[in-house]
């Protein structure tokens, strides 16, 4: 008995044992069978009531038909309903014009690639919109609708997913056909909008201009384009984050506040964060290659529109590679107050590594006031390479206020020009502001003119040669403390030269043998 009681038992967990496993293999066969389902429902871009494949509104994405008014039938078919996601599989989409909507997503898949057509393949883009406020901004600032994706008083819009927008017939500035397109995304009077993960190449005369939106997040996005990268223009509320953006001959990361919207608009409350800016040549970023020739941009920088001003921002964690400077901008009577930046690291910069510029050029209605700078405070920065000095300029009688820098180790070129200490660097108040505009720098780190209060702590300069100027020249400047700076040997130069200064303050000052970076 117990030999035939054990005889069953051992059946009975056999059966059940392969009962059990027949549920199983049911079970995940008809879970299987809902996945593939759902696969090929989705290939074959039957939409939900919530996702709508631009393959079932006719897009065909082998790189030849043009795809643009497929895609805009889904996304109007999305708007119709609400709202919805709007999805690109892998393929290549030739395209004019797409027109976003409100509480639409428009998603690239890994592996599709939004491609510009060219206007000269016969088709066009929407054309340039009317705007009465055109005067004083260029024609990429003050419209819109001529742009590969455009969007106007929209709210909670976003481009997600990994795939790429290619910017290929996009034109890089100004043309006389009113049917080119020169910008891969733009963005007016919006609200809560959201641009991450993909990759913008070659993105014409801007790859992002968003000008008056709010709460805009800008995350994990790669950019390497012809021009601009990414302007943010009369903006509130943005977090820019995780970017990487080469732009080899202009802006990398822009603020702006033009008047392309009829009224002066600060840009405001605004973080970028680990971010990198570099100006390798076009297309060698992506393709990993760095190659690099000529005089590189891609910076960060605030300006050159400037009407708004900015202000309560912070920069953080952010890198510069084979670029131009940090460069802090406001000449045309905007106010530039309350910014905080920390954490730089930057190589191989071929102009001023830090760059603060109170001009007036007055780009403007008449009548506005000169503008201010004042209240920035820029922190834990490295500079390696850097071929200018750093440049803190007002104009006579509007001097910038209120700078603090901490704990800087600046690394430079210098130069051995005997005529470079007697430069004296030109006012050039209503000129375009750049670093090269004023002219040769009588200093090897910083030359700081038109000035009022302005600290320095902590504060490391060194040349790769026996530069004969002063590490550190002001000029016109009421209060300046300078604390534990350490500076290289100059011959027949002091580590300070001062003209016109009030209120000085040197401590704790080490003047270093020259040691090569």
């Amino acid at each position: 008995m117990p030999a035939l009681k054990s005889a069953i038992m051992g059946k009975t967990r056999s059966v059940m044992w392969r009962y059990t496993n027949f549920l199983r293999s049911i079970s995940v066969g008809l879970g299987l069978l809902g996945l593939f389902t759902l696969k090929a429902q989705t290939s074959a871009g039957l939409s939900t009531s919530s996702n709508y494949d631009v393959k079932t509104y006719g897009a065909v994405g082998d790189g030849a038909t043009l795809d643009s008014p497929a895609i805009n039938r889904a996304i109007e078919a999305a708007s119709s309903k609400g709202g919805g996601t709007v999805w690109i599989p892998a393929g290549t989409y030739r395209s004019v014009s797409i027109r976003l909507r409100s509480n639409v997503v428009l998603f690239l898949d890994a592996g599709a690639v939004l491609m510009a057509a060219n206007r000269d393949s016969g088709v066009g883009y929407d054309t340039a919109e009317p705007n009465p406020s055109n005067k004083y901004q260029d024609f990429g600032h003050t419209h819109f609708h001529n742009s590969l994706i455009w969007g106007e008083n929209l709210e909670n819009v976003s481009i997600l997913g990994r795939g790429r927008i290619w910017g290929k017939g996009l034109v890089r500035d100004f043309t006389k056909d009113v049917e080119d397109g020169n910008k891969a995304i733009s963005l007016r009077d919006c609200r809560n909008v959201t641009l991450r993960d993909f990759t913008i190449q070659h993105g014409g005369w801007f790859g992002i201009l968003a000008t008056g939106v709010d709460h805009l997040t800008i995350d994990n996005l790669i950019l390497d384009t012809n021009r601009d990268g990414m302007d943010i223009d009369c903006c509130r509320d943005v977090h820019v984050a995780n970017c990487s953006v080469n732009s080899p001959t202009d802006d990398g990361i822009c603020l702006k506040s033009s008047l392309a919207l009829g009224y002066a608009r600060p840009t405001e409350n605004v973080t970028i964060s680990n971010c990198l800016v570099s100006g390798f040549k076009e297309g060698s970023f992506l393709d990993g290659t760095f190659k690099r020739e000529g005089h590189p941009v891609g910076r960060i920088k605030f300006g050159t529109e400037s009407n708004g001003g900015f202000r309560n921002i912070a920069i953080s964690n952010c890198l510069f590679d084979f670029s131009s400077g940090l460069a802090l901008e406001t000449v045309d009577g905007g106010l530039l107050e309350d910014v905080t930046i920390s954490n730089l690291a930057m190589r191989d910069i071929v102009n001023a590594p830090i760059f603060l510029r109170l001009g007036r050029r007055m780009r403007g209605p008449d009548g506005v006031p000169v503008g201010a700078l004042r209240r920035v405070s820029i922190s834990d920065v490295r500079v390696v390479g850097a071929r200018e000095p750093s440049i803190i300029s007002g104009v006579p009688g509007y001097p910038i206020e209120d700078i603090t820098l901490k704990n800087f180790r600046i690394y430079s070129r210098g130069s051995t020009d005997p005529k470079l200490p007697n430069a004296e660097p030109i006012e050039d108040e209503k000129g375009y502001p750049e670093p090269g505009s004023l002219g040769k720098m009588p200093a090897q780190g910083f030359y700081i003119r038109h000035a009022k209060n302005i600290e320095f702590s902590d504060v490391e300069l060194r040349t790769d040669v026996d530069d004969p100027r002063s590490p550190v020249q002001l000029v016109d400047v009421d209060g300046a403390d300078f604390f534990q700076i350490k500076v290289p040997f100059a011959h027949h130069a002091a580590p300070f030269k001062l003209e016109n200064v009030r209120n000085f303050r040197a401590r704790s000052v080490d003047v270093l043998s020259q040691q090569k970076s």
